[in-house]
């Protein structure tokens, strides 16, 4: 706004001179008087075009001022819609960010739930193949053993008529020997006979069909064995849980939220080369969820005892080490009674057992044989790690009770399984309990009752 205002009084200072020169001319000696009003008339002509000229510069200033503010008030206006912009990018800038935070981790679970599922479906498919192995080799079996049936069949049928042949014989040599002149009388019919010929005479009365071996060497070809009697494990019922105190604390998980886990402790104090893990468990929902999970930075499931993926109602998946993992029968806990539970593991030879209310439901070997779990992992019940301490999912949680929780590094024997789950206290050695368990927010509750009959 400066330069207009100097530029216009350089104009002024110019017209002055100018008007000035130019009467300074009309009224020089030399030039010619004229008439007043002729001076008068030009003078003002000069004037009026002096005017004009003035007028038109400052139309021009005007204009040049108007486009210069115009100007700055578009650059300020530009100014302040390029700062808009700029702060709504990085507003969507962070947005998109925050997207594809959330997008990635979505994505790194989807991969290792999808790794994990392969990993099921490729040890499932080796325990199909393995049993179809198995299924075969005792099929092999079956047909060795049904052509050594029909062969001692074969030769029972010839021993039976070589008998029969043998009796026909005896009998006619002793008719024989009843006729011939000079001999005995002929004895009584109820005392004739030698021994040989009575047994002849035995096989005669009662031949057995050539097909019909005796019953004990049936038994014994076909491999049956008598039913075991009533003092054996495999005659005794299952038992129900009756009047069971003294089993410790009772944690209650009343709903699948992924916010309702326990943690034990730090994990294991040292590697486990042998395991066992027993508590009472009642379950509040129609499929078992995670019992307990164990995992590490290397594997998130090195440990898991859990029924989601089960093909089995009420089947859990019993997994060390993941991928491997063994299929073990809970279908009884499916009734929402209190069951006991415990499940046991060695590497030597990779043998566990499944007991289930003191009785043994399931057994087997060459599962992680020499196999070592590792310590320092993360420990949770109720909910199935995808990550360290964390990665829960609400489909694969606990919902129920869990009482007197126990884990050794030790197989335990049947008769401490037995004693256990008649509440006769803790067997020696446990390196975890419930007293162990802590939780932050959620809706895990932890009671005390004195039997089991009057827990929640």
């Amino acid at each position: 706004m400066g330069r207009p205002r100097g530029t216009l009084g350089l104009f002024l200072i110019v017209v002055a001179v100018c008007l000035h020169g130019a009467l300074s001319r009309e009224a020089g000696p030399a030039a010619p008087r004229k008439p007043f009003f002729e001076r008068l008339r030009r003078l003002e002509e000069q004037f009026r075009r002096l005017q004009e000229v003035t007028l038109t510069h400052l139309r021009d200033l005007a204009s040049n001022y108007n486009l210069s503010y115009n100007v700055d008030a578009r650059f300020q206006s530009l100014a302040l819609e390029t700062r808009a912009a700029a702060l709504a990018a990085n507003r969507s800038q962070a947005t998109v960010q925050g997207d594809l935070s959330r997008l990635k981790t979505w994505m790194q679970k989807s991969q290792r739930r999808s790794r994990k599922l392969d990993s099921r479906l490729l040890a499932l498919d080796a325990a199909l193949s393995h049993g179809d192995r198995q299924l075969a080799q005792v099929k092999s079996e079956q047909e060795a053993q049904g052509l050594a049936l029909r062969g001692l069949q074969d030769t029972l049928a010839r021993l039976t008529h070589l008998v029969q042949n043998q009796g026909t014989r005896l009998a006619a040599l002793e008719g024989r020997l009843l006729v011939a002149p000079g001999l005995t009388p002929a004895l009584p019919p109820t005392q004739t006979g030698s021994p040989k010929l009575q047994s002849g005479r035995q096989a005669l009365r009662a031949p057995p069909e050539p097909g019909d071996p005796p019953q004990d060497l049936a038994s014994r070809l076909q491999g049956t064995r008598e039913p075991p009697g009533p003092g054996s494990q495999r005659a005794r019922p299952l038992e129900r849980p009756g009047e069971t105190c003294n089993v410790g604390p009772v944690l209650v998980f009343p709903n699948a939220s992924t916010q309702n886990a326990a943690f034990l402790s730090a994990g294991f104090p040292a590697g486990l080369r042998a395991l066992s893990v027993c508590s009472w468990v009642r379950v509040a929902s129609g499929h078992l969820g995670t019992l307990l999970s164990y995992a590490t930075e290397e594997n998130d499931n090195k440990l898991v005892l859990h029924g989601r993926d089960s093909l089995v109602p009420g089947a859990v998946h019993f997994v060390i080490g993941d991928p491997a993992f063994r299929e073990l029968p809970l279908q009884p806990l499916l009734d929402g009674q209190w069951h006991h539970v415990c499940v046991i593991w060695t590497s030597t030879l990779g043998r566990y057992w499944l007991h289930v209310d003191r009785r043994l439901v399931a057994t087997g070997s060459r599962f992680r044989e020499g196999y070592e779990i590792p310590p320092g992992g993360s420990l949770v019940l109720g909910q199935e790690q995808d990550s360290v301490g964390g990665g829960f999912d609400s489909s694969e949680a606990f919902v129920g009770s869990v009482a007197g929780l126990a884990i050794w590094d030790r197989a335990l024997v049947p008769g401490e399984v037995a004693s256990l789950a008649a509440g006769r206290g803790l067997p020696r050695g446990a390196v975890l309990t419930l007293d162990d368990a802590h939780w932050a927010g959620g809706f895990v509750q932890r009671v005390n009752c004195s039997c089991l009959e009057l827990c929640p």
